[in-house]
């Protein structure tokens, strides 16, 4: 029997001193919640675009079951059974603890519940209380590893900052946009001078040209070259290959071609090109408050010189603020491009919580490991050593 068969729907009846969650529902099939969960991801909801169905859908079929990690969506009730939440979880076995985790593994930056918008305004510890009891009522699965969570999500407090947390291993870098603002107070007038000058050299070539892909031939004929630099950017900084594991590179075609019920595509992918090669790209998820960007490359050929990345961003900012877009970041880590846009750090935490007591054992391990990874990049000659020898023996 598989895991996903072995979890199937199962449910457990509830109570709440404050009378909201009654009910918690464990869901192993997607089909069978993609009723609710597209419902708690609408518009008027409290959820992070990496939550969305189609995303997270396609990351399952592609990569989640060549990892063997089986579907674990709790669904939180009333008890007139109206969904207050959705958690969108994997559940993995190693060395005979059942882990459950985010879904979308390294390829999401944030991760968040999906929540209705009004208990998320006024969701106490009780309610999470509730919802952990339900969780250890049914027995199946032993610890949460809920990592890199947003302490805030547009103008709300994500409820989950309620249970025991730490900062996550990595920051992320953001930049707020104020309504109205001008272009300089996002990028300054020197930098848009110097940038300038370097794209007057791009300008010369023939079909120079800033692009928003918008039909899947041109998104097709993107990723063709995105998949064919990126492993070569990321071999000269010795780094791993994440897009080359099993699955990856279907799930990021798949998404950035999809689009969701109401038209919109899934994934922004935006670039730079002329009529000899593609010059750069970046390409994220948007919802209409931030873009958050995903992943991105830029030439090898001679262009490379003239900073296409940094003058892509350029564009890719005042696209956005001209759409009244509140925030942009540029992912994980705080690589140095990071910063010449993004001055403020993004909270972000990690809860791991035990449901068992074999799961209380995991949770400590992974809480303290987690924290010993944190202190290595909050310290700089530690992180020195650590890249040393990631290069020497890597």
């Amino acid at each position: 029997m598989t895991m996903a068969a072995a979890i199937g729907s199962r449910t457990a009846e509830v109570r709440s001193p404050a009378g909201r969650i009654a009910r918690v529902e464990i869901i192993g099939d997607l089909g069978e919640a993609e009723a609710v969960w597209r419902t708690l991801e609408g518009g008027e909801q409290f959820s992070t675009p990496y939550q969305r169905f189609d995303f997270l859908a396609a990351w399952q079929r592609h990569v989640g079951e060549r990892e063997q990690a089986s579907p674990f969506i709790v669904v939180a009730s009333d008890a007139e059974r109206r969904p207050l939440l959705l958690l969108p979880l994997t559940l993995r076995r190693d060395h005979g603890v059942r882990t459950a985790s985010f879904m979308g593994g390294k390829h999401t930056t944030f991760n968040m519940a999906l929540w209705d918008r009004d208990f998320a305004g006024h969701a106490t510890a009780a309610d999470l209380d509730a919802l952990l009891a339900g969780l250890r009522a049914r027995g199946a699965a032993d610890a949460l590893s809920l990592t890199r969570q947003p302490q805030r999500w547009r103008d709300l407090v994500n409820p989950f900052t309620a249970l025991s947390h730490q900062p996550s291993i990595n920051g992320c870098p953001v930049m707020t946009i104020a309504p109205g603002a001008a272009p300089a107070e996002l990028i300054s007038n020197s930098f848009r001078r110097r940038l300038k000058s370097k794209e007057r050299k791009l300008q010369a070539l023939p079909g120079y040209r800033y692009l928003i892909a918008s039909d899947e031939a041109e998104i097709g004929r993107l990723l063709d070259w995105f998949f064919r630099v990126k492993p070569l950017r990321m071999a000269e900084h010795k780094l791993p290959n994440v897009f080359a594991d099993a699955g990856v590179e279907d799930f990021i075609r798949d998404i950035s071609r999809a689009t969701s019920p109401d038209g919109k595509r899934v994934v922004d992918v935006h670039a730079l090109a002329c009529d000899e090669e593609v010059i750069a790209l970046f390409a994220g998820v948007a919802d209409g408050h931030r873009f958050s960007m995903m992943f991105n490359t830029y030439t090898l050929s001679e262009h490379s010189r003239f900073s296409p990345g940094l003058i892509l961003l350029r564009n890719i900012v005042d696209h956005y603020a001209g759409r009244g877009f509140r925030a942009l970041d540029l992912g994980i880590g705080t690589d140095e491009y990071k910063r010449l846009f993004c001055k403020l750090d993004e909270p972000i935490f990690d809860s791991f919580v035990a449901l068992s007591g074999r799961g209380r054992v995991a949770a400590t391990a992974m809480s303290v490991v987690a924290r010993g990874k944190h202190l290595v990049k909050q310290n700089q000659r530690l992180l020195d050593l650590a890249q040393k020898l990631r290069h020497r023996f890597g």
